[in-house]
């Protein structure tokens, strides 16, 4: 497996498994899987409500807790300094663990700044290795690290062929923040395993679609966590250090981006409306 160092000196897997969407219930095989297979970061969050899955997945692997790299995010119900205090020790039990390696706000919503707080304070007491964002556009991330003492190690954003972050990606280099890429496959949307240009490329180096766009995107820096339910696939996406693709590959793909979000907007109101009543009491 094939690391990066984040801004502080800590080191994190280019790959990961990531568990948005997979059920409660069904999260403990999924992360027992992927670790069978050989992944050793997870990514999962507070509002994904399988937190409790990674953890006992981690316990039960025998892989030795220092071998793992296990990531969560502060949901915006729990912004501000107390909530997101209580909520990053909730997440310590759920994933049973004495520190996560990597701490995300979620969103740009609510009092970030005081979640954030929270958050330099579990670092400082080491129940946290590194902090950071999600889903923060040029401008919060720009205004975030003018402001923070601890400056985010990560801003993972979604990324894909379609949506390629490219300006987002030169902001967050100019800041020493690492990209890291959610939805890699835009969740099939625009009909992305059987985009042509993407299938010729592959059918060169005997690779899926899959493949290729997971290598385009680690070799453009880009941090990932792919996500499935089933054990070949995940079997298929660890599988991308065979093979390298070509500059006039990487051409190709890059003019794929079409600089659009293939989910939705954090500028439009609905959206803003949807994600903020999620999680309140």
């Amino acid at each position: 497996m094939n690391h990066i160092t984040l801004n502080n000196g800590i080191e994190m897997p280019v790959l990961g498994y990531g568990v948005y969407q997979v059920k409660p219930e069904e999260c403990e095989r999924c992360v027992s899987d992927a670790l069978s297979v050989g992944y050793r970061s997870i990514d999962t969050a507070q509002v994904y409500q399988n937190e409790a899955g990674v953890g006992n997945a981690a316990e039960k692997s025998g892989v030795p807790r220092s071998e793992l790299f296990l990531t969560t995010k502060v949901w915006i119900s729990n912004g501000g300094y107390e909530k997101a205090n209580a909520s990053i020790e909730e997440s310590l039990k759920k994933l049973k663990t004495d520190y996560i390696d990597l701490l995300l706000i979620h969103q740009p919503f609510n009092d970030y700044y005081g979640s954030y707080r929270a958050m330099a304070d579990a670092y400082k007491a080491g129940k946290a290795r590194a902090i950071g964002v999600s889903n923060f556009y040029p401008d919060r991330l720009i205004d975030f690290c003018q402001f923070q003492e601890i400056v985010p190690a990560v801003n993972q954003v979604e990324t894909h062929p379609f949506q390629q972050q490219k300006a987002a990606h030169e902001i967050m280099k100019k800041y020493s923040v690492q990209h890291q890429s959610w939805g890699p496959f835009a969740a099939g949307r625009k009909d992305m395993f059987t985009n042509p240009t993407i299938k010729a490329i592959g059918n060169k180096y005997g690779k899926s679609v899959a493949q290729v766009i997971l290598r385009f995107l680690i070799q453009n820096d880009v941090v990932v966590i792919p996500k499935t339910t089933r054990k070949e696939r995940m079997i298929e996406n660890f599988t991308v250090f065979d093979f390298a693709l070509t500059a006039e590959d990487m051409e190709v793909i890059a003019g794929l981006d079409e600089n659009e979000s293939a989910f939705f907007s954090h500028y439009a109101p609905e959206a803003v409306e949807f994600m903020t009543c999620l999680g309140k009491s």
